[in-house]
């Protein structure tokens, strides 16, 4: 769950600033929700940042995100992805 709460934490930083409200991982709604946000983050747009990225740092933004999809996963095998595949 390390991944997943990381990313999770990240989230709802960034949502504070713009006055959304936090994501919660005990609500299956913002778990379905937090897929899609993995969803979103793992478009390659998103992920090379339109291909400004470095090779590496890309991989490592991969590796996190597919981490975080799998542990969300193994919490709520209901929630769906359609970029990430297991």
């Amino acid at each position: 769950m390390k991944h997943l709460k990381q990313y999770v934490d990240q989230k709802n930083r960034w949502d504070t600033i713009f006055g959304a409200p936090a994501l919660d991982l005990t609500n299956p709604q913002d778990r379905q929700r937090i897929a899609e946000n993995i969803d979103s983050d793992l478009s390659p747009e998103n992920l090379t940042c339109d291909g400004e990225l470095p090779r590496a740092q890309v991989r490592a933004r991969y590796t996190m995100l597919t981490n975080a999809a799998r542990e969300l996963l193994e919490l709520d095998p209901t929630v769906t992805f359609s970029e990430y595949a297991e």
